[in-house]
């Protein structure tokens, strides 16, 4: 257990006719975690788990202090803490809290751990085996959590000595939530619990459905990136994000490995998919070979993109999962690198305001640090505007790196070296980020990580905009227009709509029923409730999804008054 202090120099954000602020993040104020097996592994006495597993929690403050516990429900016991802002707090478990939290053996456990803080933070964690495995993911907070799902993993490396296998990880967070693989019962379990389900094959595609919010993990123990590549030996941890926040749009970048690999699955029947940049990877088992024909639910594609490439522009015309590998083979001038896995959330998850830390891999025998990467992804336009604070210091502009620009997507992308290991980096740009996190290791010992480090988590299947503001962001933003055009976007839900109410503060607005675009001229400042009931059809019976926000109108005049200059 490790606990940093930083000096802590109070700095002022000032944008100009938009919001830092953002609700639906990466960041919260409560997490479920588990871990999962690592081949090299075997049960939980001394010699099997330890001493070279290394499970581990690192916990970054935001703007402003927290106290918060690491609940282990497996031992009914709670480790305290507390952190100023842009702090950083690391917790790595002892023997009998790893075991508490470590899945082996297929089936239904108390192997869970349930983070509560007083205020919003990030929260990441790493699954390590000595210097050569090892894996980090970010943890989603309950509030981003939901109860569709779809497995992305990789093919599982099954030849002696260490056997792998393909696995996920379900932690429920309410009580009597039902699970499904595939259309078929598989467990009910109460708040705490954990189902943890293995095979030997890839189970990219696998279709899992809860009745309530749960945290999702794919957890390979035992692969190798690409398929067919004879190094690379290590476990996949990510933490996957439900059905309902996957995107249409994604701009998925290069880490300085200079080629990467991307898995692409779609969520619905007949998904037509485009990418610009990069090449379909054939003759991997179970994906496409193509992408002239439209997918189905649960289908994926596998690429390979590339550096000079500027990075790979994906559209489609329904939601898709995407996630990015590392590939471990070698290059001059890099090691070669155990696999990676992280989770690409769409452009329309971006932010303007995000905080992360470079991971410090524990040192074991041999250090094994390497550089730590942001990888900072913004519009090309604002790029320049771009900037980095370090533990609350005055913000400057990124450094370190060279800008990668994509003129497909309008997006470009830059890895910045992490030299303080023990600090909080928070980066801004009033037109979006979206911040990955990477270390390919040293030759020596080339354990390596891959992971998003910030983005938003908005849901996405079934909402509205206010003048372009997602309604999840509405309260913490202010509308100075009088007039409000809004849109629904139901077109993600992958089901018929029958009919679409909208409603002010409880009022129907009768004149807006049916319509998908609308506008309401505001002539008061004040705050309004906005709420759009959607009714559908789904196994032929009627159902609602009802999405509301806080619209706040401000005059422009006394907003313009109350900037300084």
């Amino acid at each position: 257990m490790k606990k940093i202090k930083r000096l802590i120099i109070p700095v002022i954000f000032l944008f100009s006719g938009i919001s830092i602020l953002f609700a639906q993040n990466t960041d919260g104020k409560e997490f479920w975690l588990t871990f999962g097996k690592i081949a090299l592994t075997g049960d939980c006495s001394a010699y099997g788990l330890f001493p070279d597993i290394h499970l581990k929690i690192r916990i970054v403050g935001g703007n402003q202090p927290t106290t918060g516990t690491i609940n282990f429900t497996q031992l009914n016991s709670s480790v305290p803490f507390s952190i100023d802002e842009y702090e950083i707090f690391d917790y790595i478990l002892d023997p009998t809290q790893s075991c508490a939290a470590f899945n082996i053996t297929e089936g239904i456990t108390n192997y869970s751990i349930n983070i509560k803080t007083s205020s919003p933070v990030t929260v990441y964690a790493t699954n390590r085996f000595t210097n050569y495995s090892n894996d980090v993911t970010n943890v989603l907070p309950v509030s981003a959590l939901g109860g569709e799902y779809y497995q992305i993993s990789y093919i599982p490396v099954t030849q002696n000595p260490y056997v792998g296998l393909d696995s996920y990880a379900v932690v429920a967070t309410q009580n009597n939530t039902v699970l499904s693989h595939n259309e078929e019962y598989i467990a009910t379990l109460d708040s705490g619990q954990v189902y943890y389900k293995t095979s030997s094959t890839d189970m990219t595609g696998a279709h899992i459905i809860s009745t309530h919010p749960i945290a999702f993990f794919a957890v390979n123990s035992y692969t190798r990136i690409p398929y067919g590549e004879w190094a690379g030996d290590a476990p996949i941890f990510q933490q996957l994000s439900p059905v309902n926040t996957w995107g249409k749009t994604f701009f998925v970048p290069v880490t300085n490995r200079t080629i990467d690999i991307v898995r692409i699955v779609a969520s619905q029947n007949n998904t037509t998919i485009t990418q610009t940049g990069g090449s379909i990877r054939t003759g991997v088992p179970g994906a496409q070979n193509t992408l002239d024909y439209p997918l189905q639910a649960g289908q994926f594609v596998e690429l390979d993109i590339n550096l000079v490439d500027n990075g790979c522009y994906i559209q489609a015309d329904k939601p898709v999962g995407v996630c990015t590998y590392f590939n471990t083979t070698y290059y001059p001038g890099l090691p070669i690198v155990m696999p990676a896995q992280c989770w690409v959330p769409g452009i329309e998850q971006i932010v303007y305001k995000a905080f992360m830390a470079p991971f410090l891999i524990p040192s074991g025998p041999v250090p094994n640090i390497g550089i730590n990467y942001a990888l900072v992804v913004t519009p090309t336009a604002t790029k320049p505007n771009t900037t980095v604070s370090i533990d609350g210091a005055l913000p400057v502009p990124l450094s370190g790196g060279i800008w990668y620009d994509n003129a497909d997507a309008g997006m470009s992308f830059y890895s910045m070296p992490l030299t303080e290991h023990y600090s909080t980096y928070t980066f801004s740009n009033s037109k979006g980020i979206i911040i990955f996190g990477y270390n390919h290791g040293i030759y020596s010992t080339p354990s390596s990580y891959y992971y998003l480090a910030y983005s938003a988590m908005r849901n996405l299947d079934v909402a509205f905009y206010a003048n372009n503001i997602h309604c999840g962001d509405l309260e913490n933003n202010q509308i100075c227009e009088k007039e409000v055009n809004f849109r629904a976007e139901i077109e993600n839900m992958g089901i018929e709509v029958d009919s679409i109410k909208w409603l002010i503060d409880d009022v129907e607005e009768t004149s807006a029923y049916n319509q998908e675009i609308w506008n309401y001229t505001f002539t008061q400042v004040g705050e309004y409730i906005i709420t759009m009931e959607v009714y559908y059809f789904e196994n032929g019976e009627t159902k609602t999804k009802t999405i509301t926000g806080t619209l706040k109108r401000k005059d422009l005049w006394i907003k313009m008054r109350n900037v300084k200059h």
